[in-house]
C-alpha cells in the first residue's frame, strides 16, 4: 500500500456505538473494561464514539473503562459534533463532550453524519471554523466529516474543505456497489482527494456476521474456521487509504473473534477476492431490508415504532421460513412499543436515515407480521 496519513494505524477500530448492556439497560462497564483491555494489549488503539451514541452514555462510558484506567498516550479518541437546533447548542457539545469523556483533548474529531438533510447546518452554524479553532487550540489534533449521501455531495465537500484530514464513510462488501450508498464511488472521490478514511459499517450493522445460508455456504466453502464477520472487515481493511476499520463489539466473544484476525492483519488474497465477488453476487440476489439498526429513525418517532428491530424480525423471516412467518417475534420486538401499523406517516425517520430507507413504505409491508 501507499503511504497515507494513518497507515500505521492498528486496523481494527473500536466502536463504542454497540456497547454491552446490563439488566437494566445501562453499559456494562465492567465487560466494556475487559473488552478495552484486550484491545489495548493486542496493539488497539483508536476508540469511536459521538456525542449523541447512546444519549450520551457512550462517552460516560469511554470515561469509565478507558480514559480513567489508562495513560493518554495509550490510546487515540475520536469522538463527533452533530448540528443540533441552533449554533449554541451544537458548539456546546464539543464542551461536554471533553466533560463526559475526561480525555482533555481529541486526536481525532468529526462533524457528524452529513448528508443532503443537514450539510449545510454546518456552514450556517460555522461549525467547520469552530473545528478548526479548537485544532488552533490543541484540543483536536486531526478533524474530518463522516458523512452519509452521494458521491457528488462528498466531492462538494472536499472541494469547499480540503484541509480535512480524514473522513468516516460506510464501506462494507454489500454496499459497495450499491446505488443507495455508493460506497465504491465515494471512496474512490475520498482517495483522488488524498484524503484518508475511517471506515464504518463494515458488517452492515451486524447483518454481515450472520448473512443469508446462502451467503454462509460460500464462505464456508472457502474457509470453514473463518467467522463471517472476518470476511467483512478485512475486506474494508484491505482497502488502501484506511485508517481503521470501525467494528462495534458488544461482547467479548466480538472482541476475541475479532482479534483473532486484526492482531496480525494479513490483507485478503486474490482468492478471497474472488470468493467475496461470489457473496456480492448471492446478496445481490436477495430479498432484505438493509437497515444496519443504528437507531437514529426512532429517537423522535411520535407512536415509539422500533423500527430496526421490526426490520430485523422481517428479514429473518425472509431468510428463514418459520411455521408463523415471524409474528412470535414481531410480538416481543414491539411489546410495550408501537407497532408497524402505528406509524402516522410524519417522515422524520426518513430524514433521519443515513441508509436513505423508505421506511414509511417498509413498514405498511411489515404489517403482515402483526396478528
Amino acid at each position: 500500500m501507499a503511504d497515507y496519513f494513518g497507515k500505521d494505524v492498528f486496523k481494527l477500530g473500536f466502536g463504542l456505538m454497540r456497547l454491552p448492556k446490563n439488566a437494566d439497560g445501562s453499559i456494562d462497564i465492567q465487560q466494556t473494561s475487559e473488552m478495552v483491555d484486550l484491545f489495548i494489549k493486542a496493539g488497539g488503539t483508536y476508540f469511536d464514539t459521538a456525542y449523541v451514541y447512546d444519549s450520551g452514555e457512550s462517552e460516560k462510558a469511554t470515561k469509565k473503562a478507558l480514559v480513567d484506567r489508562y495513560p493518554r498516550s495509550a490510546f487515540t479518541l475520536c469522538t463527533k459534533l452533530m448540528a443540533s437546533q441552533n449554533e449554541k447548542v451544537s458548539k456546546e457539545e464539543f464542551t461536554t463532550s471533553l466533560e463526559r469523556t475526561g480525555a482533555g483533548y481529541f486526536d481525532y474529531y468529526l462533524l457528524h453524519a452529513l448528508g443532503r438533510n443537514n450539510y449545510k447546518k454546518y456552514e450556517e452554524y460555522h461549525l467547520w471554523d469552530f473545528v478548526k479553532e479548537q485544532k488552533a487550540k490543541g484540543l483536536i489534533k486531526h478533524y474530518g466529516f463522516s458523512f452519509h449521501a452521494d458521491p457528488d455531495l462528498l466531492e462538494e465537500l472536499l472541494n469547499s474543505h480540503p484541509d480535512v484530514d480524514f473522513i468516516q464513510l460506510q464501506i462494507n462488501y454489500a454496499d459497495w456497489d450499491n446505488p443507495e450508498i455508493a460506497s465504491r464511488a465515494c471512496y474512490e472521490i475520498a482517495r483522488k482527494h488524498n484524503v484518508s478514511i475511517t471506515v464504518m459499517e463494515p458488517v452492515k450493522g451486524g447483518a454481515l456476521a450472520n448473512p443469508s445460508p446462502k451467503v454462509q455456504k460460500i464462505f464456508k466453502e472457502a474457509n470453514p474456521s473463518a467467522s463471517f464477520a472476518s470476511w467483512a472487515i478485512r475486506y474494508a481493511a484491505s482497502l488502501d487509504g484506511i485508517i481503521s476499520v470501525l467494528s462495534g463489539m458488544s461482547n467479548l466473544a466480538q472482541i476475541k473473534d475479532n482479534l483473532s484476525y486484526m492482531q496480525n492483519f494479513q490483507p485478503l488474497s486474490d482468492s478471497e477476492k474472488e470468493v467475496i465477488k461470489k457473496a456480492q453476487i448471492a446478496l445481490a440476489e436477495e430479498e432484505s431490508i438493509p437497515c444496519t439498526a443504528c437507531h437514529y429513525c426512532t429517537d423522535g418517532c411520535p407512536t415509539t415504532i422500533p423500527i430496526p428491530e421490526i426490520f430485523m424480525v422481517k428479514n429473518d423471516a425472509l431468510r428463514n421460513k418459520t411455521q408463523d412467518g415471524g409474528k412470535q417475534k414481531y410480538v416481543i420486538a414491539t411489546q410495550g412499543k408501537g407497532k408497524a401499523s402505528d406509524c402516522v406517516e410524519c417522515g422524520q425517520c426518513e430524514n433521519a436515515c443515513p441508509q436513505h430507507l423508505p421506511i414509511i413504505k417498509l413498514l405498511k409491508n411489515c404489517q403482515k407480521l402483526e396478528a
